[in-house]
């Protein structure tokens, strides 16, 4: 493989994660609730964000498929990938013009920033089987999830110092260093991106020259045919369900943990030093959990982190205090980055090779509408027992669901299914260096 092209790819991952960390999981949730749905009150602010969140992945989930097989027919998996990190990118530093009251705003730069993260996305996870055989896959993936945590987890850090101790930077108080945030993250993102769109190139054409609209009634054909040939595929479409459940457990937990946390009477500080934790247990730990999965096994590899996340299910359960908040933190890194990567490397051992911007797409709008029923089961078990507690242990049905379809998943005999539709075309480019190791 090109070692240059997959360094660049891996650094992707550390340029996009510091939106995930400081922007959704960190900062603009205060932000949008206290400057941007200032005149609203908090339980409409709330809603409002919820909504936005709602309408972008919704968008995200209806282009994907479409914009992905595209990719895939004219090879432009960089230009696209491009377009959309651009997007991200400009709409998050416009976080830093938004105004008190300015809810409308801020929730249209979400929803075109979200677009533009996730869609991304899509690009970057289909490039990984282009780039990387299949052997080495998962320690690749594995890298670029543990750069991103780190990536994030600097960043954030810098972020939050910007924002707690302005006067350290030349700055006269906490809005104006929330609004350079946004910028700091932009930039970031931006400069980070250039070597993936300068050093990976596009693929050849798998079709001849078409015009726009020529290439999204092919595209739009090629999506009817994904779902029918996707039977031809029962090993994937068995991971695809498994990743369904647990991944929804997954995200509940990055969603929900920090107000859980709040209802178990954990303080704003205590949660924040919590995430910055896991960030950072979570750079070594991907590492370490891609290079076993190489050795002992992806399959093996992913059970073992998802039996690590019905542990932290149950001692969730049971926790009182900021000290069981930092061990289950410490918990979450180890596993979280682990169990992303492998997944992405696991399904695209299993995709035919020619159609994997097409089948990312496909897992992309499919797991974004599973997603709902994490959160909502989490709230609805919660409300109805008035035990927030009870709502926790609700996830350990999606992860036991999830080991229960990954049992049963016979990885090699998915490969050999993958591999029926033949070699997909390698530029040049690809072809070099093609012993080296990462």
């Amino acid at each position: 493989m090109n070692k240059s092209a997959v360094r660049a790819w891996l650094m992707y991952d550390w340029a996009n994660s510091a939106y995930a960390t400081t922007v959704l999981a960190a900062v603009l949730p205060v932000f949008y609730s206290s400057v941007a749905a200032s005149g609203l009150s908090e339980n409409t602010a709330a809603s409002y964000l919820a909504y936005t969140h709602a309408i972008g992945m919704a968008l995200v989930a209806v282009v994907s498929p479409l914009l992905g097989s595209i990719s895939d027919l004219s090879g432009r998996k960089t230009s696209f990938l491009t377009v959309f990190a651009l997007l991200g990118i400009v709409s998050t530093m416009g976080f830093a013009l938004v105004g008190e009251g300015d809810w409308l705003l801020a929730s249209t730069l979400l929803v075109l920033s979200t677009l533009g993260f996730a869609g991304s996305l899509t690009f970057y996870d289909s490039m990984l089987p282009d780039l990387v055989p299949s052997g080495t896959r998962d320690d690749v993936s594995a890298k670029g999830y543990a750069l991103g945590y780190a990536g994030g987890g600097v960043l954030l850090a810098v972020n939050l110092l910007m924002i707690q101790q302005p006067q350290l930077f030349g700055m006269k108080d906490t809005l104006t260093g929330t609004r350079l945030s946004f910028v700091t993250v932009g930039l970031w993102w931006l400069i980070f991106s250039i070597p993936v769109i300068r050093r990976v190139p596009n693929l050849p054409r798998q079709t001849g020259s078409l015009s726009v609209s020529g290439y999204v009634r092919a595209a739009a054909r090629r999506i009817g045919g994904t779902y029918r040939d996707i039977k031809r595929y029962p090993q994937l479409v068995r991971l695809i369900a498994a990743f369904w459940f647990y991944n929804d457990g997954i995200n509940t937990i990055i969603l929900m943990a920090t107000i859980y946390g709040t209802t178990m009477g954990i303080g704003a500080s205590d949660l924040i030093l919590a995430l910055l934790i896991t960030q950072f247990v979570g750079f070594p730990s991907t590492i370490l959990l891609g290079k076993a999965a190489e050795r002992l096994g992806a399959k093996r590899m992913l059970l073992v982190s998802l039996c690590i996340y019905l542990l932290i299910v149950i001692l969730g359960f049971g926790m009182t205090h900021a000290l069981h908040f930092y061990i289950l933190a410490i918990m979450v890194g180890l596993v979280q980055g682990g169990s992303q990567s492998i997944s992405r490397s696991l399904l695209s051992d299993l995709m035919p090779l020619k159609r994997t911007g097409e089948f990312f797409g496909f897992v992309n709008i499919t797991s974004k509408f599973s997603s709902i029923f994490g959160p909502f089961v989490f709230g609805l078990v919660g409300q109805l027992t008035g035990n927030p507690r009870l709502g926790i242990l609700s996830l350990l049905l999606f992860f036991g669901l999830g080991i229960a379809v990954v049992l049963k998943l016979d990885v090699e005999k998915g490969k050999k299914d993958a591999l029926q539709d033949g070699e997909p075309p390698v530029p040049p480019e690809f072809q070099a260096n093609a012993a080296a190791e990462v």
